[in-house]
């Protein structure tokens, strides 16, 4: 259910989308730092900086990147494509260069999308040295022949990779994962939609007492990143039971979730429960060793209980990796509901209990127990019939929604008052 406060969220959230989006963030760089320390700022992030030249399975931590400015001008030294205006003019890791050239020459340098003539597109150049410009193509076709001056003012060299973690520990040290990735530059869905509900269900998250799971939330640089966080913490990842990549959460566009390679892992199962629940169209997909770093948590070592959850898949909307991901694509309203449905995940798992049924031959008797006049809904009083036949010390409540086809809320809900009547207690 949509609340004010849910409103007032979705606005904090798009507020802070629209401060992070001028950043100029890659794999590496002062511009993951910048966007960590944002979010720092309301989580208590702990830093974490991987040398260049590191060895992480079968890569290696690339040099670090950085760059100050980086300009074409013509001959009458107007800048026709400047990347202090738009950080997706410079393709991503582009060496330094400052020379004179002509436009044939240049062209060769220039990205643009013909189809899409008035946005910019989002090229990188991470493992091998080039340089390069993208530009709208209308841009492109109003450059006349002549000489131009071209300028990349960057760094490439040793450095580090840098990515941001916090962990909540809960009553056990089994762990839920929360990952999202921080190195692209001015792009609003994908991904500072992941980023700015990854924080602020961190933030609600650090205010709940009593979590029953331990929680980690991940911030890191796409595939290399998330590579270099399992090459250092192999053993670790192993506590994880339960976890989300989150990304392309802010367009308006319905709810999709990707399956874990296991494809029934209790968060599929919870995933598919909520969404649901929540009473949007939605869909559920398959695994695939395609898409976003859902690919090196269920890779083949890992095999971890991990999906993705977003809104319209990557690559299949016209903004994507363009510069008309932009603030005013996402919708607040989105981002709240992209949050709502995180809670209700963490309620699910948090509120998965076994029971185990103390009055079990036949039925028990519900009337003097006051069960008759507390239970008004219809749909409760058959949830409190369900539960009371399937509490066999073996089942858990999300069993007993699936079987029953009732929403999780609902049978947990009843659950907690027949508990309250003595007919239930928790298995141990």
């Amino acid at each position: 259910m949509k609340t004010a406060h849910d409103k007032a969220i979705g606005l904090a959230m798009h507020k802070r989308l629209t401060e992070l989006y001028p950043i100029c963030r890659s794999i590496t760089g002062d511009g993951v730092r910048k966007t960590l320390s944002n979010i720092k700022s309301s989580v208590p992030l702990e830093i974490h900086e991987v040398p260049s030249g590191t060895k992480v399975f079968d890569w290696i931590v690339p040099n670090e990147w950085n760059i100050r400015d980086a300009w074409i001008k013509n001959a009458a030294s107007e800048k026709v494509v400047d990347f202090k205006r738009h950080s997706l003019h410079i393709v991503n890791y582009s060496t330094p260069i400052h020379k004179t050239m002509s436009l044939s020459e240049l062209k060769t340098r220039l990205h643009s999308l013909p189809d899409q003539p008035d946005s910019i597109p989002y090229r990188t150049s991470y493992y091998e040295e080039d340089w390069g410009f993208c530009l709208s193509h209308n841009t492109l076709l109003s450059l006349s022949d002549g000489d131009y001056e071209v300028c990349i003012d960057s760094s490439l060299g040793p450095g580090n990779l840098t990515y941001g973690e916090f962990f909540l520990p809960g009553a056990v040290s089994d762990e839920v994962l929360f990952s999202a990735h921080v190195c692209h530059p001015s792009l609003a869905n994908d991904n500072l939609s992941g980023i700015v509900v990854a924080a602020a269900l961190a933030e609600q998250l650090a205010q709940m007492d009593q979590l029953h799971y331990s929680y980690r939330f991940l911030f890191v640089p796409a595939t290399i990143g998330t590579i270099a966080w399992l090459s250092r913490n192999t053993a670790g990842a192993k506590r994880i039971r339960h976890g989300l990549v989150l990304s392309g959460l802010g367009d308006a566009g319905n709810m999709t979730y990707k399956r874990s390679r296991q494809e029934s892992a209790t968060i599929d199962r919870v995933l598919a429960n909520v969404l649901l629940s929540n009473g949007s169209a939605h869909t559920l997909e398959r695994f695939s060793p395609t898409g976003y770093d859902e690919r090196q948590y269920c890779s083949n070592g890992f095999n971890l209980p991990v999906g993705r959850l977003s809104r319209t898949p990557y690559g299949t909307y016209r903004q994507y990796h363009t510069s008309e991901d932009n603030p005013d694509f996402i919708q607040p309203e989105s981002l709240a509901e992209s949050l709502r449905i995180l809670r209700g995940v963490i309620r699910v798992l948090e509120s998965n209990h076994v029971y185990v049924n103390t009055q079990p031959m036949c039925e028990p008797q519900l009337g003097r127990r006051g069960l008759y006049g507390l239970l008004h809904d219809k749909v409760e009083a058959i949830a409190m019939l369900w539960i009371l036949n399937l509490a066999d010390g073996h089942s858990t409540l999300l069993d007993i929604s699936e079987r029953s086809s009732i929403p999780f809320d609902c049978i947990q809900r009843v659950a907690s008052v027949l508990e309250l009547k003595g007919l239930l207690r928790k298995a141990n």
